[in-house]
């Protein structure tokens, strides 16, 4: 019998977090769990933790013993590492360095769109940690081409060892049939400039004397001054902030919408994008991070530049009144996520790279 294989995944706020990480974890979680792996044991460890940023050294050290501990007693051969910027990385950093001096391989999952100018900000002694923790890393994943020439041109001892798997979901339940009915434009993600919500609160302003359409905008952040703009712009009965909403209520606003959009000024790959394509909503989105891996112009989706309202709002309103353009791109996008970004066959290839990791 083939010796089982124990992993650890490091997850910033655990199960039902908010976040594209925690997000990708719990798909992941839930595929394991409906169909396990044989000779696979697969613990989730939370290192940043929710509540208070003061509580996450508590959380860091509970990872840490856990981790320690399963090391100790035979039953840990690779620690998987979600990674993004500032805090995530310090965190990081620490486990990477005390899975080293135990001769644990760890895995690099390198997310956050933010990511290079992070490490180019920082001065000469933590940019050569950085490049340890990455130059040690059995394997680095990244979510696209971009992310893996970044990483290469950084550390370009890792380049035979730096593999690109794009996020995943489920897929939907029910793909979304774009209707003639009054189309729902949906933004997911937190309410602020970075995400382009000001912009987009401007093409709908735009988008005002036509009849046929409501937007929501779900997500935390400056919902305040968002709720303002939408109240000066006369927008207040069709646009709605609702705040964040947990995976269910996602579900949800996804059966109701006909076109999901995240005009975002930096990106790694967005989860809201994947699902919205999941869903085979009509996507709107910017060509940055790897969004250009899973989103061409014309055929299963729609890109327009990062700030650019006018260009926005035309592809918003192209949409809104060609019911049969939305059922199109939706289709296509839907057709794509079932061959290339199901959570089902992204297991399957992460089981892959555990494997090769642990050896």
């Amino acid at each position: 019998m083939t010796k089982p294989l124990h992993i650890l995944i490091a997850t910033p706020l655990g199960k039902n977090g908010k976040g594209g990480i925690d997000r990708i974890m719990d798909e992941l979680r839930a595929a394991l769990a409906q169909d396990p792996p044989l000779n696979l044991s697969v613990t989730f460890g939370t290192t940043r933790g929710p509540g208070s940023i003061l509580l996450s050294p508590f959380y860091l050290l509970r990872f840490i013993a856990r981790m320690l501990s399963l090391r100790l007693t035979g039953r840990l051969d690779l620690v998987h590492i979600n990674l993004a910027s500032y805090g995530s990385t310090w965190r990081k950093l620490i486990v990477a360095k005390i899975a080293s001096l135990t001769g644990l391989p760890y895995v690099i999952n390198l997310h956050g769109g933010l990511y290079r100018d992070f490490w180019r900000k920082q001065n000469r002694l933590i940019q050569r940690e950085i490049h340890s923790l990455f130059a040690n890393a059995k394997r680095i994943i990244v979510l696209g081409e971009v992310w893996k020439n970044f990483v290469i041109q950084s550390v370009p001892e890792t380049q035979d060892r730096v593999i690109i798997l794009p996020n995943a979901t489920r897929r939907s339940p029910r793909v979304q049939c774009n209707s003639t009915q009054a189309p729902m434009i949906l933004f997911l993600g937190r309410v602020s400039a970075g995400k382009g919500v000001p912009q987009l609160i401007e093409a709908l302003g735009q988008l005002k004397s036509l009849p046929n359409w409501t937007a929501v905008i779900a997500g935390d952040g400056d919902l305040k001054t968002a709720r303002a703009r939408i109240s000066e712009l006369g927008l207040t009965d069709r646009v709605e902030l609702p705040g964040w909403i947990d995976s269910a209520g996602v579900t949800a606003l996804m059966d109701k919408a006909a076109i999901l959009t995240l005009p975002s000024f930096d990106e790694n790959l967005p989860m809201s994008v994947i699902e919205g394509m999941a869903a085979g909503l009509a996507v709107v989105a910017t060509p940055v991070g790897a969004i250009e891996d899973i989103l061409t112009d014309g055929e299963n989706g729609l890109l327009v530049p990062p700030g650019d309202v006018l260009a926005l709002s035309t592809a918003l309103h192209q949409l809104i009144n060609n019911p049969a353009l939305r059922q199109q791109l939706g289709a296509a996008a839907a057709d794509f996520h079932r061959q290339h970004l199901d959570i089902d066959v992204y297991a399957q290839k992460l089981l892959k790279i555990w494997n090769q990791s642990a050896s």
